[in-house]
This record gives structure tokens, C-alpha cells and sequence, in this order.
């Protein structure tokens, strides 16, 4: 095989293709980039770490064809430290990899193509399209929820989609906190059988995280396709494929308290700049994970916000609207401040019960139009 392109455009092109190498596999494959040199102007690059997979299509003078795989971080290295302009990748029989440009030259090993993993079926007739900023923003209003490495209840580590019609609705939760977001938007219906959109499905944490790398807020449009074990997401030339979670995700609507006693209307910044303040001397290790507790007291209309530990105190006063009995709860306080960020709203409305009991917290005033947000979160024991 014999190739040659432009060094900024492939080191362009690299950087979604790292998120889907493994450095800890025991298959030294999924650690490289399977390059397939197979057409005179173009050739696809492809990483697979057998759980999430990216592929791209790049610019390429293709010399003699042929299909290998090149170490992804050597390649990388290698492409930073060369000059601008046009790149030379040559690989001989004996599977050695030499890239010249100038007159630099690197030489470093390959493996065959047919080493390569096999990848899922990267074609479906079932999916859908919406903007990147619909999908962007719906992310970043519940991916703090979710699970990061649940082993009792795997299905948590993930974010959970309901596509129906126009109406997308996004669920995470951890056991302790849940984000349920729900939208109306342009969604474009891709089944070629002509069937309704109705889809299910848990995309992992690890995707997700990658995901919203890989997109932004605009107009762009995304085109999500399905299939009966993998996800595959289309942002312009990249092909990004994962795995899904398999099972039934948990009954949230059964787990949300909506009959709650007490109800407080308050400003969001205000509320959230005196929970950072609480944060600042609140941090402390316990079980090994930096935790940092903050404590609500609700009278008439004034709501504290409490915090102490050995760096010392804070106290804050919030003029708030109040209906119910007055309260005191404790609670994670980085927990809270994502939820608190993640309701875009000019007031949050917040209804609890008892300091035993979860909260929920809800855009009020200044929310956007045809979004319904919940942000449930449990309290935790307070210390004396």
C-alpha cells in the first residue's frame, strides 16, 4: 500500500478516531487505525475497541492499494512532529510502515488488515434525523445522571432515548439523583417501510460522553440510525458506531414523587451562586471520592443554605416563595448544583416533603418552550 495526503488534513481527521481505541485490550488491533487504501482519491480510516467505533473518509492519492492497520498513537505522534504539506505512508509485504514528507522519514511496524475486528453492519433502514443542537443541548441537561459504573444494575450506565413522533425524551439516573428531559422537534422519520418513529434505546456512558465531543449546539443535522444491538450516529463525514445497552430500562415515572407537601419557587442564579460559595470549603474525602454536603433550611420565606467543615462555614440568605410547612434537608451538594445548572430557567420550581424523601426540582418561570425537565434528587443523612 502506498498513500499520500495532506498532514493537517489526516491530523484533523484523527482526533474523533482516538476516542475508540483501547490501550487495554489484550488484541493489539484495536489499539491502530485499520486504513483502507481501495479507490484513487480517497481512503477510509476506522478505530474499534469493540464497544464504540468511529470511521472517516479522507482525502488521499492512492499510489497502490492495500489495507493495514498502523498503530493510532505512533501515527499520531509521528503526523505532529512532521512537517506541513503532503505525507507519504508506504507499507511493504513485510508489513513495515514507513511515513515520509521531506526529507524526514519514520519507519514503525503493521499489522494485516484482515487482523482487524470484525465491525457491526454499518447499514440500518431505521432511524431518524434532528439538529446537533436539539441532541447537544437534551445531553447536556441529563448526563450528569447517569451511572458510571453501576455492576448491580449495568443498564444505569447509560443514557435512556424515547423517540416517538416529534417528542424525544432523555432519562438518567444513578440511584440517587434522575434527569427526565422531554422536547418537541423537527425530527426527520429515516424508516424506509414507512412505520411511525417509535424507538427505545440506552446508549453507554462512555458514548455519550464521546458524543457530545463530536457535535455542537447549531443547525447541523445529525442522522441517528438503528439496528438491533448497535447505534449508529452520522455528523458530517463521521461514521461514530457503539454498542447499545441491552435490557429494560428502570420504571422512572413509578420512583418520582408528584404529590409533594411542600413547594418553593426561588431565582436560579441566585440559588446557584450560593451553592457554589457552599462548595468552595465544603469538599471533603469520604470513601475514597471527594463528597461535599450542603444544608437547605426553609422558614416562611427565607431559604438557608448551610454549610461547615474543618476549613470552616457558610451561610446564605435567598428570598424564595413558599408554600407548606417549613424544613431542613441535607444534601450532596455537587449533586445538586448539576441539577440546579441543568434547569435553564430564570426561577426553579422545588417540591419535597420531608428530609427522608427525594425533591424535585422543575424549570418555572423563563423555561423553554415544549420542554418538560425534571431534576429528582435524595436527600442525604445530615451530621449533627
Amino acid at each position: 500500500m502506498k498513500i499520500t495526503f495532506d498532514r493537517q488534513h489526516v491530523l484533523n481527521a484523527t482526533a474523533p478516531l482516538m476516542c475508540a481505541t483501547s490501550g487495554k485490550s489484550t488484541l493489539s488491533a484495536t489499539e491502530g487505525i485499520l486504513i483502507e487504501a481501495k479507490h484513487p482519491d480517497v481512503c477510509t480510516m476506522t478505530t474499534y475497541d469493540l464497544e464504540k467505533g468511529v470511521r472517516v473518509s479522507v482525502e488521499a492519492k492512492v499510489v497502490e492499494e492495500g489495507t493495514f492497520i498502523i498503530n493510532a498513537q505512533k501515527f499520531v505522534q509521528t503526523l505532529r512532529v512532521m512537517s506541513e504539506g503532503e505525507v507519504t505512508l508506504t507499507v511493504n509485504a513485510q508489513l513495515s510502515a514507513t511515513m515520509e514528507s521531506g526529507r524526514f522519514s519514520h519507519k514503525m511496524s503493521a499489522l494485516k488488515g484482515a487482523d482487524f475486528p470484525d465491525l457491526p453492519r454499518l447499514e440500518s433502514e431505521r432511524g431518524f434525523t434532528l439538529t446537533e443542537g436539539t441532541l447537544r443541548t437534551m445531553l447536556g441537561k441529563t448526563m450528569h445522571a447517569m451511572a458510571t459504573d453501576d455492576q448491580r444494575r449495568p443498564i444505569l450506565n447509560g443514557c435512556f432515548f424515547d423517540v416517538k413522533g416529534d417528542r424525544l425524551m432523555l432519562v438518567a439516573c444513578d440511584s440517587f439523583r434522575l434527569a427526565k428531559c422531554t422536547t418537541k422537534a423537527e425530527i426527520d422519520n429515516n424508516n424506509k417501510d414507512g412505520s411511525d418513529l417509535n424507538f427505545r434505546f440506552i446508549v453507554p456512558i462512555k458514548t455519550v460522553n464521546e458524543l457530545v465531543r463530536l457535535i455542537g449546539y447549531g443547525d447541523e443535522k445529525v442522522r441517528i440510525h438503528m439496528m438491533r444491538k448497535h447505534i449508529i450516529f452520522y455528523v458530517g463525514d463521521i461514521i461514530f458506531f457503539s454498542r447499545l445497552l441491552e435490557g429494560d430500562y428502570i420504571d422512572f415515572d413509578r420512583i418520582i414523587i408528584r404529590q409533594h407537601k411542600i413547594h418553593v419557587t426561588v431565582e436560579r442564579d441566585a440559588f446557584l451562586s450560593a451553592l457554589e460559595r457552599a462548595a468552595l470549603i465544603t469538599e471533603e474525602k469520604i470513601s475514597g471520592r471527594m463528597q461535599s454536603h450542603v444544608k437547605l433550611e426553609l422558614e416562611g420565606d427565607v431559604l438557608k443554605v448551610l454549610a461547615a467543615s474543618a476549613a470552616g462555614s457558610t451561610y446564605d440568605e435567598l428570598e424564595v416563595e413558599h408554600d407548606g410547612g417549613d424544613i431542613l434537608i441535607a444534601f450532596n451538594n455537587k449533586y445538586l448544583i448539576d441539577a440546579v445548572r441543568a434547569c435553564d430557567a430564570n426561577k426553579l420550581q422545588i417540591s419535597l416533603s420531608s428530609p427522608l424523601t427525594s425533591i424535585n426540582i422543575e424549570p418555572g418561570e423563563g423555561k423553554e418552550e415544549d420542554t418538560e425537565d425534571l431534576f429528582m434528587l435524595l436527600p442525604v443523612k445530615m451530621k449533627e
